[in-house]
């Protein structure tokens, strides 16, 4: 069985969703929300990382390094723009408008896995990145309008929702690289 690290860009990927789920729900209204840059930096940073290792790598058949290699570094590009804008006290806003075209090409990614049949589960991880590629194209609509409430709850429990799709994948993959012997 090949081994790669897409069990780590999972990983990373849900508990960076869960922290932007939080970060929308609970405080993305307040003012002083500077605590929350490292969350962001770290999950950014990593995605940053492997999505470009993938992407200039390929070390996964063809149509996964596009899928998650550019991914990846698109979305680690905007965490790490996100937790500067925090910690700086910058509007969210201009991230907006790269997270709508980034979350676009999730959605695009994940009705083609679904159409293809690519990954083990196609309809499980097509749907985790249409959820994902969701909350990036509804990104602007949640900053323009972060006094309501509802809005910023449907978009958390979107984003929880990818969160729990792709860290059931990343854990199930754990489980079974774990019982590799060697070949």
């Amino acid at each position: 069985m090949f081994i790669d690290y897409v069990t780590l860009m999972l990983i990373n990927m849900s508990a960076g969703l869960f922290v932007l789920a939080l970060f929308i729900f609970k405080d993305i209204d307040r003012q002083n929300n500077q605590f929350w840059a490292p969350a962001f930096a770290l999950p950014g940073l990593i995605a940053v990382i492997c999505g470009f290792a993938m992407t200039f790598s390929w070390p996964l058949p063809k149509p996964y390094n596009i899928a998650y290699g550019e991914t990846s570094a698109m979305l680690g590009f905007l965490f790490i723009a996100a937790a500067l804008s925090i910690a700086r006290g910058w509007e969210l806003f201009p991230l907006g408008i790269y997270a709508f075209f980034a979350g676009l090409a999730g959605v695009v990614i994940g009705i083609r896995i679904i159409n293809l049949g690519l990954t083990n589960e196609p309809l499980i991880s097509g749907l985790g990145f249409i959820l994902t590629g969701s909350g990036g194209i509804f990104a602007e609509l949640i900053i323009l309008n972060r006094q309501r409430k509802w809005l910023r709850i449907v978009a958390a429990v979107v984003l929880i929702t990818a969160a729990i799709i792709w860290a059931r994948t990343g854990y199930l993959a754990y489980w079974m690289h774990l019982n590799t012997t060697g070949s």
